[in-house]
């Protein structure tokens, strides 16, 4: 099979998705890759690193043209969509529940779509989402800390603040991947933390292994609500596999927090989970709505790209090579797991979450 590694065209995106080491696993079993040049610059991986494992460089065009497996990081932006042709796969993040016209445009060009973020392995997990997950739910604190000082018109909060000064308070709304890494270094500066989730399971796992300064609550309406006043940082953090982020806060409870607060919606790939998120970017990441400033970036893992780069390739390659090595409908059949992954295929969606966020037709993959 000839696959295809472009380079990233989302702005302030500077993960590749691949490593030299996988050109070496995929020409050894047989497959040829082609690669995008400069590629991989972003992730301070040279092109001739690319070429001494074996790999080709290549235009764009050449490579939408021959490839007939794409990997990328991000979903196929507007420019690249008239390069895609009928039959081609695309594994990648698509997080198509918040981005309907990607889902119009994957059905149109006829090509199967296999979305990292709704492979779902043996035991129930999402292997390809968590080291992302893991990555922004660390950054959420890391960004959170930098946009609660003064000069980036945050409240002029010091997270662990100091003897005689009481620390910042932060909700975290979701105890998955993203909060508890979210909590684990927020604990570390510490700050005053609290884990909000629905799963009681999932809070008394946590409330075990977490230091005593993050404290676990049952989240409602009504909790939500008394923790916005207490709250100088918030950080987004649910996830529905494959389907839009639920909408935990309104923008009158918004309301509730004190001006110069910060939100932190690393739920914004998947719609958000603050009424008032709106997707931003590396390059202009904040805004504020009534008074609280909102940080939303996409991508956040994008702007530590080398750390992500190497988090994602460990986890994708043993599956991109099993597509390789199967064929896309083989492995569909074979692995549970790339069936799972498999959002849209010939002009049809074949995921049950994305055809619902958007109310279209849904029929499963192998379904006549």
């Amino acid at each position: 099979m000839i696959i295809g590694v472009p380079r990233e065209t989302l702005l302030d995106e500077y993960r590749v998705a691949l490593l030299p080491v996988g050109v070496e696993e995929f020409a050894r079993h047989g497959h040829s890759v082609l690669v995008e040049a400069g590629a991989g610059l972003g992730s301070g991986i040279s092109d001739h690193e690319y070429l001494a494992a074996g790999a080709e460089l290549v235009t764009a065009e050449d490579l939408f043209a021959r490839a007939e497996l794409v990997i990328k990081v991000k979903e196929p932006q507007p420019p690249e969509w008239e390069l895609l042709r009928p039959g081609q796969a695309i594994f990648t993040y698509f997080h198509f529940a918040a981005n309907q016209p990607l889902v119009e445009a994957m059905i149109q060009r006829g090509v199967t779509c296999i979305a990292y973020e709704t492979l779902v392995d043996q035991e129930g997990r999402l292997p390809l989402l968590t080291p992302m997950s893991e990555v922004a739910g660390r950054m959420s604190i890391q960004e959170g800390a930098k946009y609660l000082e003064r000069p980036q018109m945050g409240r002029g909060i010091l997270l662990a603040g100091v003897p005689g000064v009481a620390p910042a308070h932060i909700t975290i709304l979701g105890g998955g991947v993203v909060g508890a890494n979210a909590a684990k270094i927020a604990a570390g500066f510490q700050a005053d933390v609290t884990i909000l989730d629905i799963n009681m399971e999932r809070l008394r796992y946590l409330d075990d292994i977490m230091p005593a300064n993050v404290n676990m609550l049952y989240s409602d309406r009504q909790v939500i609500r008394e923790q916005m006043p207490l709250a100088d940082l918030v950080i987004g953090a649910v996830l529905i596999p494959g389907a839009k982020a639920p909408c935990l806060v309104s923008r009158e409870e918004l309301k509730l927090m004190k001006p110069g607060s910060v939100i932190i919606d690393v739920a914004i790939d998947q719609g958000g989970c603050i009424e008032t998120s709106r997707p931003t970017s590396h390059s202009d990441p904040t805004y504020i709505e009534e008074g609280v400033l909102h940080y939303c970036v996409t991508n956040m893992p994008g702007a530590v790209g080398r750390t992500s780069t190497f988090a994602l390739c460990n986890v994708t390659l043993p599956w991109a090579l099993e597509i390789a090595n199967r064929g896309v409908l083989d492995a569909a059949r074979e692995l549970n797991p790339i069936l799972t992954a498999v959002n849209v295929h010939d002009g049809r969606i074949v995921n049950q979450a994305v055809a619902d966020s958007y109310e279209m037709s849904y029929k499963p993959l192998f379904e006549e």
